[in-house]
């Protein structure tokens, strides 16, 4: 550690902090626009000067490291000032400069209200200008569906450049041109490639780059703002919904080191029109082949009709990848009562059971953990697509040092180097028993790591061969959790925590989908399946997607950003959704709908109220009280369970579920923004194709 004195503060820091670093720990604020902490330093806009005694003239605290400074002439510490006459002088000669060219158009400014120049402007900005010639102008560039430019007012601070090269790990934007006439740009103005281009927006410090689909719609003070977690995927992000009423105006990033730090993707941040528009709004009869409006009571009265009459073994009940542990754990308790045993939550496909342990379906080395690792095995996963902010963890990893990738599955670019082993199950037996280099590479790592995705899930022998090949390698020991399962869905882990599986003699999730398999099926927000001819169907959901094309009766249910509800994201870490607005019409939370709905078919459900079904869910299941926590399962027990499963691989490739990433659910599939990010998407395919 080394001593500084900072405006007469005495601090102890680490000789490779930074004098900006330096100063914030003495508590002192030092502006800037191109520093970002998750950022390199670019050291180019100089907002962050400061008066360093000795030195000939005020230091970029960004890029000036304490180890550099020199003590005082009788050895002591080295001084910063932060406050000086002269650091207050430098500043306001470099917000000068940066006003010289910025257009000073803040009252039609999206930025208006939230913009860092602004701010700035306020401290160290001047009445006047001293600078008589015209204004440099930029043409305006398209960058994409999610992000407009208005590049006249861009300071040059290369944090969207440096964002997309260091974390999305695309080339997607750079700089052209020298001095005044430098610009920032796409390549030949093409749309942006990457998942996580929306980040670019929150990270201007300008009005240069914002979001396109709020342009000229918003104003941030007249925004309620609600804490949250995203449930576009298993991930988990930290959310805040900003709402205006009862319409959810944006969707922004929390900050959260162990799951997202302060990114999101582009499906977690513009899925706000999907909440909008084909809304199911009330309930719904299907009478002669068409549906048509109807009350609560009457709904639950055709209901009631059909499962009175059925028998308990022709009852099954579906979740969907969008449903919060409250409503599964209320259709479970309906379902118990009514005597059903053909339950399942396994939409994809999944072969995962938790009677094998909570650690054999969760990702044990959990999202901080990756940083730890040294090599990294992917079987039938592409963390790219299937949870873009794990995938952003290993890129991070990654660039930290060396680290070996390989991936057994669809061949694709990951945005860090891997190593291509195959595309399905001979090559995973073949890296088993050692005709891959790549087995003494896992073998020689520290802390290897084996990733199993949904592609590789679908099959028991799969994954017990992935169990068996991480024990082999040592991935799985008492000092570190090398097997993780890679799940899409926010809604699996918690289902399976709670038991949603088919009981004793029951059917899975494509049994009961089976044409006449069932004669009732509850289908809580399953959208991704059609169930079969034969069945009287009763979906409970917020869109009208394919789950509610095919229902006898529909039950408008609320999105996750209009209920409080509990999530389990593919760690195991319990998070909850808190509510920012109201679902449309008629409809209501899913937890009250299937509580009233028990009172009709005279089963009904021990409890009220959310409290109540909380402290009924907490008894039954003490971990999901645990709010923000992880609980540690066993891994060296689970992974031996799988491992001796056993069985006989099908010859077959790995293929990725996720066929397009901005669609993957009701949603998402009802956005207008998404739709023109997935065509997009699709024609990069095309032209890479040919």
């Amino acid at each position: 550690m080394t001593k500084i004195l900072v405006d007469g503060i005495e601090v102890d820091v680490p000789a490779e902090y930074t004098l900006l670093q330096a100063c914030e720990m003495a508590g002192a604020e030092i502006p800037r626009f191109c520093f970002h902490e998750r950022l390199s330093i670019a050291g180019n806009c100089r907002m962050c000067l400061v008066e360093l005694k000795g030195a000939p003239k005020p230091v970029a605290s960004c890029a000036y490291a304490v180890k550099d400074c020199r003590p005082g002439p009788n050895g002591e510490p080295p001084e910063v000032l932060t406050r000086s006459g002269q650091t207050k002088k430098a500043r306001e000669g470099v917000m000068e400069f940066l006003l010289i060219n910025h257009p000073l158009d803040c009252p039609i400014c999206d930025q208006g209200g939230h913009c860092d120049l602004q701010d700035q402007a306020m401290a160290y900005g001047v009445d006047s200008t001293r600078y008589g010639e015209n204004k440099r102008a930029v043409e305006e560039k398209y960058i994409g569906p999610l992000v407009r430019t208005a590049m006249n007012r861009c300071i040059h601070c290369t944090r969207c450049v440096r964002f997309l090269a260091e974390v999305a790990g695309v080339p997607d934007l750079g700089a052209i041109g020298r001095g005044e006439d430098m610009e920032i740009t796409s390549y030949l103005e093409q749309a942006m490639g990457s998942e996580l281009q929306g980040n670019v927006a929150d990270l201007c410090p300008v009005g240069a780059l914002v979001p396109k689909p709020q342009s000229y719609n918003i104003r941030p003070w007249e925004l309620s703002k609600t804490e949250s977690v995203d449930v576009m995927d298993a991930v988990g992000s930290a959310i805040r919904v900003d709402a205006r009423g009862r319409e959810v105006m944006q969707i922004e990033p929390r900050v959260n080191e162990d799951i997202n730090e302060e990114w999101i993707s582009d499906k977690t941040r513009h899925p706000v029109d999907g909440l909008r528009v084909q809304r199911l709004d009330r309930p719904y009869l299907r009478e002669n082949g068409r549906l048509r409006p109807a009350s609560w009571g009457e709904a639950f009265a055709a209901i009631a009709a059909k499962v009175k009459g059925a028998d308990p073994k022709r009852v099954g009940a579906l979740v969907g990848d969008l449903a919060g542990v409250e409503e599964i754990f209320a259709l479970k308790g309906l379902m118990t009562a009514l005597g059903v045993a053909n339950l399942d939550c396994r939409q994809g496909g999944e072969r995962l059971d938790p009677a094998w342990g909570r650690a054999s379906y969760v990702f044990n080395p959990t999202i901080p953990g990756i940083e730890a690792a040294d090599a990294i095995l992917l079987v039938g996963a592409n963390p790219r697509t299937e949870a873009s902010l794990l995938n952003v963890r290993i890129r991070k990893r990654w660039r930290m040092g060396p680290l070996a990738v390989g991936l057994i599955g669809e061949d694709t670019d990951l945005t860090y180097p891997h190593t291509y082993l195959g595309a399905g199950t001979d090559t995973l037996a073949a890296l088993a028993k050692g005709e891959h280099s790549f087995l003494e590479i896992l073998k020689g790592a520290e802390r290897p790591l084996v990733i199993v995705g949904g592609a590789a899930l679908a099959d028991p022998a799969v994954i017990a061969a992935a169990a068996a090949l991480a024990k082999d390698v040592g991935a799985v020991t008492a000092e570190w959790n090398g097997f993780g399962v890679l799940h899409t869905a926010a809604a699996r882990v918690g289902a399976l925590d709670l038991g949603f599986v088919p009981g004793v003699g029951g059917l899975d999730f494509f049994g009961m989908i089976a044409p006449g398999a069932l004669d009732v099926v509850f289908n809580l927000g399953a959208d991704e399946c059609t169930v079969g001819a034969g069945a009287f169907v009763i979906y409970q959901g917020t869109h009208g997607d394919r789950g509610a094309s095919r229902a006898d009766v529909v039950l408008p249910g609320a999105a996750y950003t209009e209920k409080s509800a509990t999530y389990v994201n593919l760690e195991g870490r319990v998070q909850q959704a808190n509510r920012a607005g109201f679902p449309p019409g008629d409809a209501r939370e899913d937890w009250a709908i299937l509580r009233a709905l028990s009172d009709v078919l005279g089963h009904r459900l021990p409890y009220d109220s959310l409290v109540a079904l909380r402290r009924a869910l907490y008894a039954e299941h003490p971990h999901l009280a645990a709010i923000g926590s992880v609980e540690p399962g066993d891994t060296v027990a689970a992974v031996d369970r799988l491992a001796g499963l056993g069985g006989t691989m099908a010859k077959a490739a790995f293929a990725s579920p996720v066929l397009d990433f901005y669609l993957t659910n009701p949603i998402a599939r009802a956005s207008r923004v998404l739709a023109e990010c997935s065509s997009l998407a699709r024609g990069r395919a095309l032209e890479a194709a040919e």
